[in-house]
């Protein structure tokens, strides 16, 4: 008996809708306006972190090294330290420089500690060989960016500007800053005359070779660096004739025990 073959039916593939369903991946409805909200919220989102971090600076590690040297090297020149931590404990060493001294020898005290923080070689090298470079423009625009990016822990935010220098052309040479705060922490034009404008601007000048001018607020504490523009001798700078800072304290008391609130310069200044 010959063997019997055993058909089989063919196989067809279904165009019915339920075989598409199993077979075909599954597109979830898209939704144009919920897609338009999700990119409008994540932008904003982006704008908000943006204009955060323009107008607020958060310490980090070499934010918290550089605070820790400066310290250390104004408490040498002090011979006293504070026992408050960190920032707090900065402005009352500084506060502490000021005493038993004259205003210009705590500038030069000041000069002495900024000058610390640098290899002399370093600034020799420099004023020898880079303050020259085209007129002095290269170098001007080398600290504005250097200062910008590593002195926001001890001003605040801060950002590059274009300024106008005596030849009569614009150069990003400047530092502006938003809200100093030495200054707003300090609460005294005196400390700020004395421990940071002038001897700031002679250091740079004398051991850098790049000309200084800046240019502190005391209405809205905002500070304007210029680097590349002579600053004017001290006699004839407008930021000494300066009068007490509204939250200055001991003005304040002056005020309270001599019922005077005549404007006057800070005595400190």
């Amino acid at each position: 008996m010959k063997p019997m073959a055993v058909l089989r039916p063919p196989i067809t593939f279904s165009s019915s809708p339920s075989l598409h369903r199993l077979l075909l991946p599954k597109h979830q409805p898209q939704n144009p306006c919920f897609r338009v909200s999700c990119f409008s919220t994540r932008s904003d989102t982006m704008k908000a972190m943006e204009t955060e971090s323009r107008s607020e600076h958060k310490p980090g590690v070499f934010d918290d090294l550089f605070l820790h040297l400066f310290r250390n090297k104004m408490v040498q020149e002090a011979k006293w330290d504070s026992d408050k931590p960190g920032y707090d404990g900065l402005i009352e060493v500084a506060n502490r420089l000021m005493i038993g001294r004259s205003n210009s020898e705590t500038a030069k005290a000041a000069v002495r500690i900024l000058r610390s923080l640098f290899p002399p070689f370093l600034l020799e090298l420099y004023r020898m060989l880079v303050a020259p470079i085209g007129g002095g423009k290269v170098a001007a625009l080398m600290v504005a960016r250097v200062t910008a990016l590593s002195c926001q822990w001890l001003m605040g935010p801060c950002t590059v500007n274009s300024v106008d220098l005596p030849d009569g052309s614009s150069w990003r040479s400047g530092v502006f800053v938003e809200r100093c705060k030495y200054l707003e922490e300090s609460k005294c034009v005196g400390i700020c005359i004395n421990t940071c404008k002038l001897p700031t601007q002679t250091f740079f000048k004398d051991y850098m070779g790049v000309p200084l001018l800046m240019e502190p607020n005391f209405s809205d504490y905002s500070c304007q660096f210029k680097f590349g523009v002579l600053a004017p001798v001290p006699e004839d700078d407008s930021a000494i004739k300066e009068p007490c800072l509204e939250i200055c304290p001991n003005a304040n008391r002056r005020r309270e025990v001599t019922s005077n609130m005549d404007v006057s310069p800070c005595p400190k200044a």
